[in-house]
């Protein structure tokens, strides 16, 4: 199986899982040792960046346009991780990913952020999804996630409600078309 870094995991209908209930998923990192991804369509919509800037006692700057905060997966909600365009990185703390994108998990790209001085389109996550070795390998085998290309503006700049049937559309299904019902030929 090929790797998925920089891919988007797009959760079928009837996967089992309600906590990945049409979820769409952006892979950060997957290798023979597991995967680790961050949901990029559930927003945590109870609290705000300046809120989280509060909380973490970072200066309360608003930024031109603060990042909207997601439920990235079930693993460390209480820690952060910022999806960003690659224009943005820390030397040691920032992790490249396939496709012109990056991850950086410190305050200080929360502070950038807050000051303008941040990458050009990111979205923050309360923590992620991940996988141990093999366990999305037969998840996916299982029919339970289909792989999709990522772009920046499915990324960024659709609105969330819109992103899990936008990734089915890049792959050429249409969703109204899918059963919760799977099988195998």
């Amino acid at each position: 199986m090929e790797f998925l870094d920089g891919k988007l995991l797009v959760a079928m209908p009837g996967m089992g899982d309600p906590r990945f209930d049409h979820s769409v998923i952006f892979m950060c990192a997957h290798s023979e040792e597991g995967a680790m991804g961050l949901m990029i369509n559930k927003p945590a919509r109870e609290l705000s960046f300046k809120e989280l800037l509060s909380q973490l006692e970072v200066s309360e700057e608003t930024p031109p346009k603060a990042p909207d905060i997601y439920f990235g997966g079930p693993v460390e909600h209480g820690r952060g991780f910022v999806l960003h365009t690659a224009d943005y990185r820390i030397d040691g703390a920032t992790m490249d990913v396939e496709g012109g994108f990056a991850m950086t998990a410190t305050l200080d790209i929360l502070r950038d952020i807050a000051g303008g001085r941040g990458p050009s389109q990111s979205l923050l996550t309360l923590g992620y999804a991940g996988w141990a070795p093999g366990q999305l390998e037969s998840e996916i085998q299982a029919n339970g996630w289909l792989v999709a290309d990522a772009d920046a503006s499915l990324l960024f700049d659709l609105d969330p409600k819109q992103r899990w049937a936008a990734a089915m559309e890049k792959i050429g299904i249409d969703p109204r078309l899918l059963s919760s019902d799977g099988g195998r030929a």
